[in-house]
């Protein structure tokens, strides 16, 4: 292989990795969007209505999964280079994912521990994630997760309820929208 062949191949995983991180911030704002609107509509549902269960909104988080499998799937079938951080990448959101079904399960009889243990999970996928594409704003968006999480549990039922719309805005929206710019910006 010569060194021109080499630094095309080099090329190409960069690019590729650049697409990989497009798809990232997609699924950053899908589900920034969808949870901040899910749990914003609850708080509202709940302080100003006499609405009997607000939590109905997020049966709308169901076809969320599903759009976001099916994304992933077609994007990831028209990939041909599939890297070793791809693969975990994946794996850590798909932990999170299962992690998730089970602790909704589990507390299910008790849906006022959920917000401050979802949280506290949600911040684990960020974080790592931050590391692995190498953006400082997932790291930061998992630390504070994991500070919302403690003000969702400490902060009583004026505060607490608050606590997830603003951890999708800080811990998904922002860093999300961060990330396309960076990706369109070194796309042109």
């Amino acid at each position: 292989m010569s060194g021109e062949e080499s630094l095309k191949i080099i090329t190409e995983m960069i690019n590729r990795t650049k697409i990989n991180i497009r798809q990232s911030s997609f699924h950053l704002l899908f589900w920034g969007w969808l949870i901040f609107a899910c749990s914003l509509t609850e708080y509202l549902l709940w302080k100003f209505t006499d609405f009997a269960s607000p939590w109905y909104v997020w049966f709308f988080v169901i076809p969320g999964v599903f759009v976001s499998l099916i994304y992933g799937f077609i994007i990831g079938s028209k990939e041909k280079i599939h890297t070793y951080a791809d693969k975990l990448y994946s794996c850590v959101w798909l932990g999170f994912l299962a992690a998730s079904l089970v602790l909704f399960i589990i507390v299910y009889r008790n849906i006022g521990l959920f917000a401050p243990l979802i949280l506290t999970l949600a911040g684990m996928p960020t974080f790592i994630s931050g590391f692995i594409i190498k953006f400082r704003p997932l790291i930061i968006g998992g630390i504070t997760f994991w500070i919302l999480a403690l003000i969702a549990h400490f902060g009583g039922p004026s505060i607490a309820p608050l606590a997830m719309p603003v951890a999708m805005l800080t811990s998904y929206l922002i860093p999300g929208y961060l990330l396309k710019r960076k990706v369109d910006h070194e796309s042109v």
